[in-house]
């Protein structure tokens, strides 16, 4: 078994928690203030609204500006090629804030433009640019983006400007002594001991401001998702064509699955069983013309056929094991999985705690997942335990196979665990391998499963 580590390899992207695959953002995680204070998405949070005045007024001037410019010179046709390059500039600054959004908050703001038709018709992409909403959107989002700004800007830098005073008027009072004016509060420090009590009333501040910044930055991060991202049906096109693509990306990795499995059973049954029962037939002739002229070498003949049937019977019933074991019909996982961890070279601890017997394609692929995961930890894990635990979690049934061996496992293209992967993608599903060098291993699959 190679590397392979906290990863998924087939299914859908690792989603339990319901975040929904986004990244960190400013409105997730812990409203501790260490927690704040540790985080760099505050101090990002804290530069971008102290700086996006700049953007805010930069941008508001341009478009009024280029607005009025483009209106009035519209009659000498001058107009039009400056609203077309109004136009393509502000799409590009909205693409610039999408990227600062990012990198200021977390946020992830998927691109809402419809596509541009392909081939060298430049107004034909011009047309679509200017009857496409998310332009629109774009263009009323940089117009508001001053006064917001403006308005973060004024409380960002009163507030911080407040706690770096108080936090060192210490050192501020070190001279000359320090006097400090807000307007509506005044005092004067003669020396750093008579400041060094105003420094705890800058750690409140600084908790205040923390708090005041990450609110402020949601509410930002609010306004550009709404106005720079893609709109609800937009959301839910792209959602759809995501499934779909995922849909037939899954049932293509199941179909070759499938005719892999075909192809190792039609040359299991060539190399295997066909070419003992094609020995026992030929002793049986050989048998058959000494019976009279040799009766104790046809003896041996017929017993040496009678072997090979028994081998031939024996590995018929491994392949027919291999394909669907009739345990697993019969009697359910509980007793199929015991019957793979009796058979294993190390011991196995079973736990399988279902209320109810899943359909035949969900235990069949977690009976599949365990066997192919018991013969990796026989052949290279040198292990001395390991476990198998399969339960329900909501609408989902988990395998978990869990080994102390010596870690490193691997998911080649051709290799077991992506033949497991892409058993589970038949049924949308995931299978997840958490093995760093030194151990232990845990394979994990999640199977959809509705009772």
């Amino acid at each position: 078994m190679g590397e392979l580590s906290s990863s998924a390899i087939g299914g859908r992207p690792v989603d339990r928690a319901g975040t929904g695959g986004r990244a960190v953002n400013v409105a997730d995680g812990s409203w501790s203030p260490p927690a704040m204070f540790r985080s760099s998405l505050t101090w990002r949070s804290a530069i971008y609204l102290a700086i996006s005045m700049a953007f805010g007024l930069s941008w508001f001037v341009i478009l009024l500006v280029g607005s009025m410019l483009s209106v009035s010179l519209l009659i000498v046709w001058v107009g039009v090629p400056l609203a077309v390059l109004l136009m393509t500039a502000w799409r590009g600054g909205a693409m610039l804030e999408r990227v600062l959004a990012k990198a200021a908050f977390g946020v992830s703001i998927p691109t809402p433009y419809r596509r541009l038709p392909e081939g060298g018709n430049p107004l034909r992409k011009l047309r679509v640019m200017a009857t496409d909403p998310a332009t629109w959107k774009d263009f009323a989002y940089l117009a508001l983006l001053f006064p917001i700004s403006l308005a973060e800007f004024v409380i960002s830098v009163t507030l911080w400007a407040m706690v770096g005073t108080f936090l060192f008027m210490p050192f501020l009072a070190m001279d000359e002594g320090v006097e400090v004016n807000f307007g509506f509060f005044s005092y004067w420090a003669g020396n750093p001991l008579t400041a060094l009590p105003w420094t705890l009333v800058g750690v409140l501040l600084l908790i205040l401001a923390m708090y005041v910044t990450r609110v402020m930055a949601i509410g930002h991060a609010l306004y550009a998702r709404a106005l720079l991202g893609p709109s609800s049906a937009q959301a839910e096109n792209r959602q759809l064509r995501e499934r779909t693509e995922h849909l037939q990306a899954s049932r293509a990795r199941g179909v070759d699955a499938v005719e892999a499995e075909r192809r190792r059973i039609e040359r299991d049954l060539h190399d295997g069983a066909q070419q003992r029962l094609l020995a026992v037939a030929m002793d049986i002739g050989r048998a058959r013309a000494k019976l009279e002229d040799d009766p104790e070498g046809a003896r041996a003949l017929i017993e040496q056929a009678h072997s090979g049937t028994k081998e031939a019977i024996s590995e018929l019933r491994d392949l027919a094991r291999g394909i669907y074991p009739a345990i697993l019909t019969d009697r359910g996982l509980d007793p199929a999985l015991s019957g793979l961890a009796a058979r294993a070279p190390v011991p196995v601890e079973v736990e399988v705690d279902l209320p109810e017997r899943p359909p035949a394609a969900v235990e069949s692929i977690a009976y599949f997942i365990v066997a192919e995961s018991l013969a990796n930890i026989a052949k290279y894990a040198r292990a001395t335990r390991a476990s198998v635990r399969v339960a329900r979690e909501d609408t989902w049934v988990v395998v978990e196979v869990i080994d102390n061996g010596v870690g490193g496992a691997v998911a080649e293209p051709s290799g077991g665990l992506a033949g497991l992967a892409d058993r589970a993608a038949t049924i949308d599903g995931m299978l997840i391998v958490d093995s760093p060098p030194g151990g232990p291993t845990i394979i994990r699959a999640d199977l959809p499963c509705t009772w």
